[in-house]
């Protein structure tokens, strides 16, 4: 690891220089292309106008979700109700989604162990 230092503090150096040097024209390109985006006056009220904004538009948007997901759980249960008639096909994504689900936790796992699989980081 201690080999590899070096190698890390050259590139970075070298991602340094490169912001110093492109890093201006890089910003003003942006804001240019995003300036629909950009709400005037820049103002900390203007700010915490926006994030209450969008704190209660997603706070609105529960009850959607809220019949969404019980939507859902009314589609599980019929098809619990009716497996006879399931198809294999569905069997076998049901079974590939729940795997996925596991394989994401395990991924958590590992990620929140420090990228160890044998334990956490003392």
């Amino acid at each position: 690891m201690a080999s590899k230092l070096p190698i890390v503090k050259a590139k970075a150096v070298e991602a340094s220089k490169f912001l110093t040097k492109n890093g201006c024209a890089y910003y003003k390109q942006m804001l240019e292309q995003n300036k629909q985006y950009i709400q005037e006056p820049p103002t900390v009220e203007k700010c915490q106008h926006l994030a209450k904004q969008v704190f209660y538009t997603r706070l609105a948007s529960i009850p959607g979700r809220y019949q969404a997901f019980w939507k859902e759980l009314d589609d599980v249960k019929n098809l619990w109700k009716h497996r006879q008639e399931l198809k294999i096909e569905d069997a076998g994504i049901a079974a590939l989604f729940g795997l996925e689900c596991f394989a994401w936790f395990c991924a958590g796992e590992i990620v929140g162990q420090g990228f160890t699989i044998t334990g956490y980081y003392v």
